[in-house]
């Protein structure tokens, strides 16, 4: 009996050759979010101040119950809530960290996002202290 042998596909076409690849400027890379992400800017060192002065460290607060405002500085293609330069709330902890040129952010999807405030934090007026009654 004969033997039938299956044709390797490397011999059956010569494969097209590729174009190629762009070359990137040796700068900063383009970085394209997927999806419903957002890279947040958070504050350095996770310290605060009351209203009246005070300096809370963040070795005194737990972590996992105290929501943070962060800047927002990338936006995936199907977020809908937020952009570029907007402050948003959110969990820490729901995020994962990721270092960008040397800095730390904070990566985020859309539904880890409690809420959206675009007023910068710099055109925030000081405002005194309520009066409790």
């Amino acid at each position: 009996m004969p033997r039938t042998t299956a044709k390797d596909p490397k011999d059956a076409a010569p494969a097209k050759p590729r174009k190629p690849r762009a070359k990137r400027p040796a700068g900063s890379p383009e970085i394209r979010l997927t999806a419903d992400r957002l890279v947040v800017r958070t504050s350095d060192n996770g310290e605060r101040k009351t209203t009246t002065g005070l300096l809370i460290p963040a070795t005194a607060m737990p972590a996992p119950k105290r929501l943070t405002w962060g800047d927002v500085a990338l936006v995936g293609p199907d977020v809908r809530v937020a952009k570029e330069g907007d402050r948003v709330l959110f969990l820490p902890s729901s995020g994962l960290e990721v270092e960008l040129d040397g800095e730390d952010l904070v990566l985020l999807r859309e539904r880890d996002v409690q809420a959206v405030s675009t007023q910068p934090a710099g055109d925030r007026k000081d405002r005194a202290p309520g009066q409790y009654l």
